[in-house]
């Protein structure tokens, strides 16, 4: 009998796991794919690992002329045998330090039998409490052709790049991989169902970026569903509901990512799940009080990332040992795209903003036109920062290639609604991008 079973063992999970663990709980993780989740194994981790050599060769090339002669050539080969190093001892030692917590591991697939015994493959175990961890996959279009398909995981461990890769879809995905591609001088064409790429970020950076790609040899169709998918002489053609035929060497699908929630024996159990993900309340219950759920495998609002993945992981852990009753509780959570140059936000959106200008105050600032001397000749960079009645900062977005350690600095003034004077009272160090964005703050925030 264990105290809690958790079915998936990735970010959802794998925080409480050890938590609890640790805290003398026993504890069963069943896992059906690779231990740690997609996160470590063909997501997160893996993308940013092959993005590293991209960053240096675009900061590099903004100095091409000026003092820089030659940026040099990535190996993609190299980079990605180089990954599958690396990443791939994350389930090896996840699966040798369990038992050092004495945590019981499980490579099965998980059903629930009832509200506290769980099927992992031909094994009936039980425990107190069950948690749902199983998170999300790529979706896949129900079309002709669909076996010519690859997903991103198939992408990310791709030794050759593709001289000529269709996008089916202008999301994260598709748009970050894309920019690696593109700085390696291939082609990339992007066939989108929705009127413009990335829709949930701010369109002005959004538009930017897709000009940026086009210079480099992107070709972009909005506005267009992909009908099928046909294997031709020269690799493969996809074809659009309005007579579009695009044709390329890969197939990448992007249109999105949907939960896990088959085989788990849900229906059966009365809980409420689809596509989207399972119900919960706000403590993360399911409809049976001793089942949670965790993680991407939610039906929620708030992002699902990585990030948010851990907080409720340990939001978890805090509620089954006692430590918090409270219901969840999310600060801001800041979302980045990848790309080359990043795009980030937080909190407020420009859209929400824009639509509710009489709560609101917009301030967009061209950092990189205005500090060349220490944005490293990024001149595009560009910030927008979202005020409230009171002046405090509600939300920002951000277009540059530091967009990410800026948006979680500035995530952090967010949620501990920091004052100017409050930054007046700090000494950052010189000269620093953080100095400089304090600088632009600084006038701005309420005092």
């Amino acid at each position: 009998m264990f105290d809690v079973i958790f079915i998936g063992s990735g970010h959802g999970a794998w925080h409480a796991v050890m938590t609890l663990a640790k805290a003398g709980k026993k504890v069963a993780v069943i896992e059906k794919d690779l231990p740690g989740g997609a996160c470590p194994n063909y997501g997160c981790d893996a993308k940013i690992l092959l993005d590293g050599p991209f960053e240096y060769l675009e900061g590099l090339e903004r100095y091409q002329g000026l003092c820089v002669e030659q940026t040099g050539k990535i190996d993609w080969g190299k980079l990605v045998r180089y990954k599958a190093d690396v990443i791939g001892v994350f389930p090896k030692d996840l699966l040798a330090v369990a038992p050092q917590l004495g945590i019981t591991f499980f490579l099965e697939q998980g059903k629930l039998i009832d509200a506290h015994t769980v099927q992992a493959g031909d094994q009936i175990i039980k425990s107190e409490t069950i948690v749902i961890a199983t998170g999300q996959r790529d979706a896949q279009l129900n079309i002709p052709g669909k076996e010519f398909v690859h997903n991103s995981r198939d992408f990310l461990s791709e030794e050759n790049m593709p001289e000529h890769m269709i996008c089916i879809g202008a999301g994260i995905i598709s748009m970050e991989f894309a920019s690696m591609a593109l700085t390696l001088g291939k082609k990339v064409t992007f066939v989108e169902f929705a009127p413009r790429a990335l829709a949930a970020y701010p369109e002005k950076y959004v538009d930017k970026l897709v000009e940026k790609m086009k210079k480099q040899g992107a070709d972009f169709y909005f506005s267009e569903a992909v009908t099928g998918v046909e294997k031709s002489a020269e690799g493969y053609e996809v074809t659009t509901k309005s007579g579009l035929t695009v044709c390329g060497d890969y197939v990448l699908g992007a249109t999105g990512r949907i939960a896990n929630v088959e085989g788990l024996g849900l229906e059966e159990m009365g809980i409420q799940a689809s596509r989207r993900g399972i119900v919960v309340d706000d403590h993360l219950r399911t409809a049976i009080p001793n089942i949670y759920a965790s993680g991407d495998v939610i039906d929620k609002r708030i992002p699902r990332l990585t990030p948010t993945a851990e907080f409720e992981s340990n939001y978890l852990a805090s509620l089954l040992l006692g430590e918090t009753s409270e219901a969840i509780c999310y600060p801001n959570v800041p979302n980045l795209v990848f790309t080359l140059p990043r795009i980030a936000q937080v909190g407020v959106t420009v859209d929400e903003a824009e639509k509710n200008s009489d709560d609101y105050r917009m301030v967009s600032i061209p950092y990189g036109a205005q500090n060349e001397w220490i944005d490293n000749r990024e001149l595009d960079i560009d910030l927008t920062y979202i005020f409230d009645k009171e002046g405090y900062l509600v939300g920002a977005a951000i277009y540059g290639s530091e967009a990410g350690v800026w948006i979680d600095f500035l995530t952090l003034i967010i949620n501990k609604r920091i004052t100017a004077s409050d930054l007046k009272n700090m000494i950052f160090a010189f000269p620093t991008h953080t100095y400089m964005l304090v600088n632009s703050l600084v006038p701005l925030l309420k005092q």
